[in-house]
């Protein structure tokens, strides 16, 4: 009786570290949402998509020059950009709810060197099934890794630190090995 009692708390104890091995396991990398296609031109008239992004690593960020938590990030972002833009890496800044005009001009202020595009209803329809009930806040980004993978989706401001690690995270893990 006691051997059979202590059989049963064996078989019941591996398979409670099975199943929470399966519960705690990190995801499958095929369980990253694929990037939506897009392809829209930057303020600079150069194409920006998905299909010219390929094997690059990037974050798309939703934002606007009135907002001042996407303000308060820009500096950071662009110090970043021009960190790690030789490496396989860059943000892509879409406005929302901007004139060309006003867009421009704020380009120039904060020397912002990453691709600006204008939001339109094809980008924003893309990128919003990532985020419940769609994109309502900015600034919101999106992390993607050089297999063309959604990584990461973060609403709200970041620091320079917090962008960095993510950058620095995104850019390792996906190396391919030589």
């Amino acid at each position: 009786m006691a051997r059979n009692s202590l059989r049963v708390v064996i078989i019941s104890c591996l398979l409670l570290v099975a199943v929470a091995g399966k519960l705690f396991a990190a995801p499958p990398a095929d369980a990253t949402p694929p990037v939506p296609a897009f392809s829209v031109v930057s303020l600079d008239g150069k194409a920006v998509g998905s299909a010219n992004l390929n094997s690059t690593t990037y974050i798309v960020n939703f934002f606007a020059s009135w907002c001042p938590p996407c303000r308060s990030e820009i500096p950071d972002m662009v110090i970043l950009q021009n960190k790690y833009g030789r490496k396989g890496f860059t943000f892509i800044g879409v406005a929302v709810n901007e004139t060309e005009p006003n867009m421009r001009e704020f380009i120039k202020k904060n020397k912002i060197t990453y691709p600006v595009v204008m939001a339109n209803e094809q980008i924003v329809n893309a990128f919003s099934r990532y985020v419940d009930g769609g994109i309502r806040a900015i600034p919101t980004s999106f992390v993607v890794n050089s297999s063309g993978r959604i990584i990461q989706v973060i609403t709200g401001a970041r620091s320079k630190d917090v962008f960095e690690k993510i950058i620095l995270d995104a850019l390792r893990k996906h190396k391919t090995p030589k």
